[in-house]
């Protein structure tokens, strides 16, 4: 058996030890009840409240709910980044406020110094009392002084206009950075309602079984993950690849891959939980190129290439909406983060709806 066909026999094994979501798109619906033995069939076993195909919607469903929590939890994520942002904004325009304000009170005081000069030199600077004088050289270097002084308030007065215009300018900008903050925030909160209503919703329909059904759930769950895995192998989608990591992609493959058997929890960045992009971002940043913290901001971001480029360390982006994301590790095979429940864990490239590829390093 030739290299390819063991790393494909190998990542199926592994891949029978965690959920691997496929790409049904059926809407949450109540658990169905226990389908009737058809009457030309054989006598169900007792044990058995729900057949396959009843624990197959069940599987369809759950996998919507999490799938939407995947999304919710990428809103969320990029609402922390962008509150992180506008906090950061404010705290520098805050700096920056305080610092025009005491250059403001530093040029009023400069201009008060000058105004009182004049005011004991009978209101004319001493270049101008020196203009008064019958003395050549003292009337010329009086007309120089003159000048001088003339320059030099007006300059006192540009910087001082300039620099209450820049100070206003703060102010604006942080009133504005505060409203994006209040906003993301928001965003925040509603996402985070959101993930835990999908997340407990599947929690309930899966808590409905028994341990045997569960343990049939599972195995459903991994036969369509299977199935998903060979036809895209059969396809002839990675006939072709054979691209070598980069220094920088070896090195987020050996981050991500140490992360295996680390539980998912959303919006989790490390060092003990991850979600999808936490892992990929987390891997990428120990490689020191860091990147967009969400899925759907790396798919954005991102420079794409085909699939048959695809070299180690490359991002697969899935579902159309971007809403999942694993490290390709090469033969065919992806370390990502699944879903609350699960743990990170290698899985079938192909196991999922592939949306595209991206490139951190490229």
């Amino acid at each position: 058996m030739n290299r390819r066909h063991c790393a494909t026999a190998a990542i199926t094994l592994v891949c029978a030890l965690a959920l691997l979501t496929s790409t049904g798109q059926a809407s949450a619906a109540p658990v169905p009840e226990p389908s009737p033995s058809s009457s030309s069939a054989a006598p169900a076993d007792p044990s058995r409240r729900y057949s396959n195909a009843d624990l197959e919607k069940v599987r369809e469903q759950i996998e919507t709910l999490y799938r939407k929590a995947g999304a919710a939890t990428d809103a969320y994520n990029l609402a922390e980044e962008q509150t992180k942002k506008q906090s950061g904004e404010i705290v520098k325009l805050a700096k920056a406020i305080v610092d025009g304000q005491a250059r403001i009170a530093a040029l009023k005081d400069r201009a008060g110094a000058q105004a009182r000069e004049q005011y004991r030199n009978g209101g004319l600077p001493p270049g101008a009392q020196l203009a008064l004088s019958n003395d050549p050289k003292l009337f010329l270097d009086g007309i120089n002084k003159v000048r001088q002084s003339q320059q030099a308030s007006k300059s006192l007065l540009t910087e001082l206009n300039q620099t209450q215009q820049d100070l206003e300018t703060y102010t604006q900008d942080a009133s504005a950075n505060w409203e994006k903050l209040e906003a993301n925030r928001v965003k925040q909160a509603k996402a985070k309602k959101k993930i835990n209503a999908q997340i407990k919703a599947a929690e309930k329909l899966e808590s409905r079984l028994e341990k045997k059904e569960r343990d049939r759930l599972r195995q459903l769950e991994q036969d369509a993950a299977n199935r998903a895995q060979n036809a895209w192998l059969s396809s002839g989608a990675i006939k072709d690849v054979s691209g070598e990591a980069s220094e920088a992609g070896a090195a987020a493959v050996a981050f991500a891959t140490a992360q295996i058997g680390k539980p998912y929890v959303w919006g989790a960045e490390g060092p003990g939980s991850y979600d999808c992009s936490g892992l990929t971002s987390q891997a990428w940043l120990a490689a020191k190129r860091p990147i967009p913290r969400t899925s759907q901001e790396q798919w954005r971001l991102l420079p794409r290439i085909d699939i048959q480029d695809m070299r180690p360390g490359d991002l697969i982006i899935y579902h159309a909406d971007a809403s999942h994301v694993g490290m390709y590790v090469g033969d065919g095979a992806i370390v990502h983060s699944p879903r609350p429940g699960r743990n990170v864990t290698l899985a079938g490239a192909g196991s999922m709806k592939i949306l595209g590829v991206v490139r951190p390093d490229k």
